[in-house]
């Protein structure tokens, strides 16, 4: 018969942590958040890769795309770019970031100047920003013929209709530079004329980048930004177990920093295949996670199989249904622990630290935290991010309430039949993710710095300064229904109905 598994399979929620000694020491401005990304010889070499943070964002289309991305690594996380898109697609937007923080910014917002206000207000509300470049064809490296900022127009006294070249600021009146400025020289010219932003052309008139003089103030102010040697920000990107031949080359080609197997259930022969084509072409060179498992063999296979870093965690999504649908999945609490036993017991025995990624369950804050007490090594969180300005979802109203669209890679929206891939034909047969909406939540920097610092502030009630101390110093509890209800406010009527951000 079946091998039954008597204990209950448990969530974040059915935890708490125990207090430890606070020293004076112990404060949140002391608390070192970083931790490993990919697999190394613990005592022997540093960790190729590390996170400043223990935050990865999704691999899913209502999540993760270049924009958000570049808002993570200034936080310290990192992203991986959605794999359920063109091949091309997905290696541009991983160009764009490895772009970005070089200083030299392709244009996402460009048009022509018999465009109008209309159009002008339409993309400064999609792209969250107001420097558009007006070229010759309204592509990004068209002529450029004038620059619109929000200081060339105003709404309450011009028609939508207007058109951009009666307001747009010319050519002629801008400060360029060539295309071959180096930034240094660019940031002196910002400084020099007081400007937001340059553009750099070529000898034909063209637009190559903008540079612009919030990047320079960004970086002073974003200490824990995630920056590669050449001082660009890092990224990762999703891949299938489908066309991966072609995927790999194409994302390492643009820069990706890691790349990840996007997938519903790791432990499978398809996965060890592609892991083991990039290892064969790339060695140890290309960095790779796998998964996602939920016990000690799904690890190891993963592990012997030349994974990276091991994602663990099936149906704990909060859009995310295998087990309403097929019955197959664990606990989030009950997996991590496990996985975290298995990857310690490899580590002994092996001398090679593999980390574990907890991917999915995350509901509330604190949970982020228990799930690093778990022994996972970082997060990767979907809801959370998609709530945010710099997610790639539309912010709509419903019933006097902002919210932002989210739906799950097995959604019939999203159709990414590659991810829950078993080697048959292609296609998605059933939903194994819905189509939602979450409240929205404003900026990133603002939610995650929060988020973040209660799980500084909850690591010094237990007494720890860094992650590899809590894991290892921190004491958990299950608790009982009636101590979960007692955990919130009760017996009482509250004054307000606004509730804590979670």
């Amino acid at each position: 018969m079946a091998r039954i598994i008597n204990e209950p399979s448990h969530t974040f929620s059915e935890y708490l942590l125990l207090p430890g000694y606070t020293s004076e020491e112990c404060v949140p401005d002391a608390v070192s958040l970083k931790t490993p990304l990919v697999k190394y010889k613990k005592g022997q070499e540093e960790c190729p890769l590390s996170l400043n943070v223990p935050m990865t964002s999704a691999i899913m289309q209502a999540v993760s795309d270049d924009r958000l991305a570049i808002a993570l690594a200034k936080e310290g996380g990192l992203s991986f770019i959605y794999g359920s898109q063109s091949v091309e697609s997905e290696a541009a937007m991983v160009a764009r970031v490895k772009n970005y923080k070089a200083g030299f910014v392709v244009s996402d917002s460009n048009l022509t100047p018999e465009d109008t206000l209309a159009d002008v207000l339409e993309l400064v509300r999609t792209k969250g920003h107001n420097t558009l470049a007006i070229t010759s064809d309204g592509t990004a490296n068209g002529r450029l013929l004038g620059i619109v900022t929000g200081r060339d127009y105003r709404v309450s006294r011009m028609t939508p209709d207007t058109k951009v070249k009666t307001f747009m600021t010319p050519f002629e009146k801008l400060i360029t530079a060539p295309a071959d400025t180096t930034l240094k020289v660019a940031n002196d010219i910002i400084w020099e004329h007081k400007l937001n932003s340059l553009p750099l052309v070529d000898d034909e008139g063209r637009l190559v980048y903008l540079v612009f003089r919030k990047d320079y103030d960004e970086h002073k102010s974003n200490p824990q930004e995630l920056l590669d040697a050449e001082k660009r920000y890092m990224v990762g990107a999703g891949i299938n177990t489908r066309d991966y031949e072609t995927r790999v080359p194409a994302l390492i080609e643009a820069g990706a920093d890691v790349l990840c197997i996007d997938s519903s259930e790791g432990y499978t022969i398809w996965q060890k295949r592609t892991l083991e084509y990039i290892r064969r072409l790339w060695g140890d060179k290309v960095k790779v996670g796998a998964g996602n498992v939920v016990d000690r063999e799904g690890f190891l296979f993963l592990a012997r199989a030349g994974a990276d870093f091991v994602k663990v965690g099936i149906g704990g999504g909060s859009i995310c249904i295998p087990r309403e649908q097929k019955g197959i999945g664990r606990g989030q609490a009950s997996a991590v622990i496990e996985v975290a036993q298995e990857r310690d017991e490899y580590y002994r025995e092996t001398g090679v630290y593999i980390p574990i990624c907890s991917d999915g369950g995350i509901v509330h804050d604190y949970h982020m935290t228990l799930a690093l007490a778990m022994g996972a090594d970082f997060l990767m969180l979907g809801r959370y991010f998609a709530r945010f300005d710099e997610s790639p979802t539309q912010k709509i109203q419903i019933n006097g309430t902002y919210v932002k669209e989210y739906w799950g890679e097995g959604s019939n929206r999203a159709r990414n039949w590659q991810r829950y891939d078993l080697g048959g034909a292609g296609g998605l047969s059933f939903e194994e993710g819905v189509d939602s909406y979450v409240v929205y939540a404003g900026a990133l920097h603002d939610n995650v710095e929060k988020s973040l610092y209660k799980v500084r502030s909850t690591m010094c009630n237990v007494g720890v300064l860094n992650i590899p101390d809590l894991q290892q110093n921190a004491k958990l509890t299950l608790v009982s229904a009636t101590s979960i209800v007692e955990g919130g406010y009760h017996d009482v009527m509250l004054r307000s109905t606004s509730k804590p951000n979670m």
